[in-house]
């Protein structure tokens, strides 16, 4: 009886191992249909990533545009004080 229940175990985990390899081998199937498919991911993949340093984002030009105009007010106020003085 021991003998029996053993031997399905193992039956068990093989038939769960088989599955595992089975979903384990989908998962790491190529994604693309052919090598001119991949290698166009590639390329555009590097040209995405040539970009991202010209990227900018709101928020600095905002900053940008704020500290420009202080500048400018700063200027301003220095030049109508040399005027009065």
């Amino acid at each position: 009886m021991l003998r029996q229940s053993s031997v399905a175990r193992v039956r068990h985990e093989l038939g769960a191992l088989e599955a595992s390899a089975e979903r384990a081998g989908a998962a790491l199937a190529c994604l693309y249909s052919s090598s001119d498919e991949f290698e166009a991911a590639q390329i555009e993949a590097r040209r995405a990533a040539m970009w991202v340093p010209f990227q900018v984002d709101g928020m600095r030009v905002v900053l940008v545009a704020t500290a420009f105009a202080a500048a400018v007010a700063l200027a301003a106020i220095g030049a109508l004080a040399a005027i009065s003085l």
